[in-house]
């Protein structure tokens, strides 16, 4: 146990700084310094010094979470995935951290809110889900495509986004590609559920193998040579906090 001990104690920090990260707290630091900018009476260090308060504030607000809460590093077990999926959200409610769905939307509006037609528009929401390292699995994305070059060769012309009547028809294509594809609107809290399942455990499977190549790594030291190595689903993380 003392190779596991001395492996979490060195960790638990940078633990809680990595689902800092993930949570996407760096768009939300992003989002406070463009609305902080315009404020002439709030200078730059003045300005920072907020910033880095808000991180320490969100970060020691994860570790007491992960003081109470139990992970169990097991990626193949769907109640694992559960609970650890549940922790990261209790840690986004209370650090007021952005869930990937909400990161998505944030980066969506950050990206495009400048683009003047619905091609680039659209292109560039493939990017971000590339980026995202999300897939298309439906091939939603070309039917989508499919559906634009169909109105601009109705309207002969680039579709616009500012163009109500044009949009209008766009969207009632997309209508009718969610309804072929089995996509309704009211089911959306479903997906995001799916989304966040789906990215607990792909953070549950990089866990456990930077546990695993941890403790490869110190049994190689003298002091550690005879000692067995454990199983990381008996690590409790709550204990190295």
């Amino acid at each position: 146990m003392a190779l596991a001990s001395r492996i979490m104690s060195r960790s638990r920090q940078l633990y809680a700084g990595q689902i800092l990260l993930q949570q996407g707290h760096a768009g939300q630091v992003r989002s406070f310094a463009k609305e902080a900018a315009p404020a002439t009476d709030l200078k730059g260090d003045q300005m920072l010094k907020n910033i880095f308060l808000d991180v320490k504030n969100k970060f020691e607000t994860a570790m007491s979470v992960l003081r109470t809460e139990k992970i169990t590093i097991d990626p193949e077990d769907p109640t694992a995935v559960s609970q650890y999926a549940k922790v990261m959200k209790t840690i986004r409610e209370k650090a007021d951290l952005f869930s990937e769905s909400q990161r998505i939307q944030f980066t969506i509006q950050q990206k495009t809110q400048d683009i003047p037609d619905a091609r680039t528009y659209l292109l560039t929401l493939k990017e971000i889900r590339i980026k995202r390292g999300l897939t298309d699995d439906l091939g939603a994305e070309a039917l989508m495509i499919d559906a634009l070059e169909k109105i601009e060769k109705d309207l002969k012309k680039p579709l616009m986004r500012n163009d109500k009547k044009g949009m209008a028809l766009l969207v009632a294509e997309f209508d009718k590609i969610n309804k072929t594809l089995g996509i309704r609107k009211e089911e959306l809290p479903k997906y995001e559920e799916q989304l966040e399942l789906s990215i607990a455990k792909a953070q549950l499977e990089d866990l456990k193998k930077n546990a695993l190549e941890a403790m490869e790594t110190q049994k190689k030291r003298e002091e550690f040579k005879d000692e067995p190595m454990v199983d990381v689903k008996s690590l409790d993380i709550r204990n190295f906090i």
